[in-house]
């Protein structure tokens, strides 16, 4: 018992989720989905020459 709550709460975010209208950029999903991202930023907006090289990095263990 006392699962109403939580799923009258997902119910609700589902169904908000479902019925929304989204006001979607086409035109910039387009470009996303053709890899057109103008620049040489990397698809989370940063800079791809970083100095930073993620296969030197070595967690302490």
């Amino acid at each position: 018992m006392g699962r109403g709550r939580a799923k009258a709460k997902q119910t609700k975010v589902a169904r908000d989720l479902k019925y929304r209208t989204w006001d979607t950029d086409l035109d910039q999903l387009k470009k996303e989905l053709s890899g057109d991202q103008g620049g040489d930023r990397s698809a989370n907006g940063d800079n791809d020459g970083d100095d930073y090289d993620a296969d030197e990095y070595h967690p302490r263990r």
